[in-house]
């Protein structure tokens, strides 16, 4: 009984961890891979559908229109991987948890 030939699995075009931290010490990490779609982030196809928007540049991302709260519980968040080849070393401070999820379109709702 022949396998046949199967083709290699391809590795993603995209690997990215991110990491969030917060004022109570709580830390969150996920992995996000794309083409193929994959890795833990709860929310992996609309991240991204997001960083594919914007070249897997964080900077570029357009927040979606939501409310936050004025609250300062500052959120460190970090995105280090690859996009598409390229090095990618993302680092910000959003206000609060809202505010993170909001200003990166969901990339940090994890």
């Amino acid at each position: 009984m022949s396998l046949g030939c199967l083709a290699p699995a391809q590795p993603p075009a995209s690997t990215l961890q991110l990491t969030t931290h917060d004022t109570a010490n709580r830390v969150g990490s996920t992995l996000l891979t794309c083409e193929p779609t994959g890795g833990t982030h709860p929310h992996r196809d609309k991240a991204c559908a997001v960083l594919t928007g914007v070249d897997g540049d964080f900077s570029r991302i357009n927040a979606r229109h939501q409310a936050c709260t004025l609250i300062y519980a500052p959120v460190d968040v970090t995105a280090i991987g690859t996009w598409h080849g390229k090095p990618v070393t993302y680092k910000t401070t959003y206000a609060n948890r809202c505010e993170a999820d909001r200003d990166s379109d969901g990339v940090f709702a994890f």
